[in-house]
């Protein structure tokens, strides 16, 4: 394999591995199907590039400042829609997605001094990735959900996956336990946006839409959902097949398909749905 392509997959995998640990602990944990995952994801993105931007702010300060914006929407965002349940929360995050990409695409920011149109692409953002920061982030984004998942608040958003009903009735509190389940996972899909925009040094709106909601679902569920193992495995698999198949790039979406329909065939739980990590 090319250096450049195997060096393009780890750092994609890492910082998809981010975004999608936090929609592990919305969809996954919580029980919560989000089909709006990209909006936070963008948040981050644009929160960071522009505060480097504009502001001159540190490539550090600018992902912690990412991580908190994206997890204060995400809080504030999660405040009246998580009374909703099943098909009425998706449909929520979905239009909560596109309502996200139309504001993006008609603000307008100072950009090296000069006002900019965030529907066109905004470009030479600073460069600051690397393979070990990456992975640094994902071990503390790993252990971080391993050690919250084994947490009383972890066994409780469990629990109410399961069952609201009886979790109300043991006296777990159940909208401030979604609000904050909602609020960290996309405080990560913020951070994960942030790695990205430092990474590709161009970002759009349109790369934020339902088309990539819908990626980072099909990472979560051909791994498991639930599963951390289960985050990893999916999200390095198909973040390799489109860098692998170059050549048929274009037909990710039809990839992604038909992998999930095998999978829904012989293993519905996803490849690692049934392993929990002990630490």
């Amino acid at each position: 394999m090319h250096i450049d392509i195997l060096y393009n997959i780890l750092i994609l995998s890492g910082i998809n591995i981010i975004i999608v640990l936090g929609l592990n602990l919305i969809t996954g944990v919580t029980g919560q199907l989000s089909l709006g995952h990209a909006a936070f994801v963008s948040i981050g993105a644009y929160s960071s590039s522009i505060l480097m931007m504009s502001l001159g702010v540190p490539f550090g300060v600018a992902l912690i400042a990412a991580f908190i914006i994206a997890g204060l929407v995400g809080g504030l965002f999660g405040i009246p829609i998580l009374r909703l349940h099943g098909d009425y929360f998706a449909i929520a995050t979905l239009g909560f997605c596109e309502v996200v990409r139309v504001i993006m695409m008609n603000m307008k920011a100072t950009i090296n001094g000069e006002s900019q149109r965030l529907s066109l692409s905004l470009s030479n953002i600073p460069q600051h990735i690397s393979i070990p920061l990456v992975l640094i982030l994902v071990v503390f984004a790993v252990l971080f959900m391993i050690r919250l998942e084994k947490s009383k608040f972890g066994l409780a958003l469990r629990s109410i996956r399961e069952d609201e009903i009886a979790s109300q009735m043991m006296g777990i509190n159940i909208a401030r336990h979604k609000v904050l389940s909602f609020a960290i996972g996309s405080a990560f899909a913020g951070l994960g946006g942030a790695l990205l925009a430092s990474y590709i040094t161009a970002i759009s709106p349109n790369d934020f839409g339902f088309t990539r909601s819908i990626e980072l679902l099909c990472m979560l569920v051909l791994g498991g959902m639930g599963s951390i193992v289960g985050v990893i495995a999916g999200t390095t698999i198909l973040t390799a097949i489109p860098e692998v198949l170059r050549f048929a790039s274009e037909y990710r979406m039809i990839m992604y398909g038909v992998v999930l329909i095998i999978m829904m065939v012989f293993r519905p739980k996803g490849l690692f749905g049934n392993i929990r990590v002990n630490v």
